[in-house]
């Protein structure tokens, strides 16, 4: 079984790792679509760079067990406001753009979704969870 749930650790932090390495090599272009979503046009690079930094942090940890807990909370916490914030799909106009933000949002609180189960997966297993780096900062047992 250790296998297995590795495997879905991997499969669960790739795309994250794929998002997070955009955010950090193609920040400026981001920003700009941050931006005209509503965040500050100042703050939309860091923004941008922060989220990166912190989804990839939280993949790592994911895919790694170190502290994956730790990391899959990371994932929450850049998921809904992102959810919120960048793909709700109330007030756009352009009915195909608001059908594509209404997926994006969809995805982003479904993955949000998972990452709080992997969060308790591994504060329910802890140590029996195996194929880790660390034991769990949070006990879920």
């Amino acid at each position: 079984m250790d296998v297995v749930v590795l495997v879905g650790r991997i499969l669960f932090a790739v795309l994250f790792l794929m998002s997070g390495f955009g955010h950090l090599t193609k920040t400026k272009m981001m920003a700009q679509y941050t931006a005209s979503r509503g965040v500050p046009q100042a703050l939309a690079p860091a923004a941008v760079f922060g989220t990166g930094l912190l989804i990839v942090a939280g993949a790592l940890m994911v895919l790694l067990g170190a502290w994956g807990d730790l990391g899959a909370l990371f994932l929450v916490v850049f998921l809904v406001p992102t959810a919120v914030i960048m793909h709700g799909p109330w007030g756009v106009e352009d009915p195909q753009q608001r059908m594509m933000e209404q997926t994006q949002f969809l995805k982003d609180l479904a993955l949000a979704g998972a990452a709080l189960m992997v969060l308790v997966l591994f504060g329910w297993a802890g140590p029996e969870l195996g194929l880790t780096l660390t034991d769990p900062l949070f006990d879920f047992g």
